[in-house]
């Protein structure tokens, strides 16, 4: 391979792949976040539910 081919392969990668991680962050993220909610919903609807319970 010429070193032309190889330069521009090393620029080019970094350009292409940085929009990709950043929707893979932004989705990843996005999955976090709405685990981290339903957990929270499921924690108060079982305590709400347990309190229920006692009265």
């Amino acid at each position: 391979m010429q070193w032309e081919f190889i330069v521009a392969l090393v620029i080019a990668i970094p350009v292409v792949l940085l929009p990709v991680a950043l929707v893979w962050y932004l989705n990843i993220g996005g999955v976090y976040t709405a685990i981290k909610e339903a957990k929270e919903r499921r924690v108060a609807r079982e305590k709400g539910a347990r309190e229920a319970a006692r009265n």
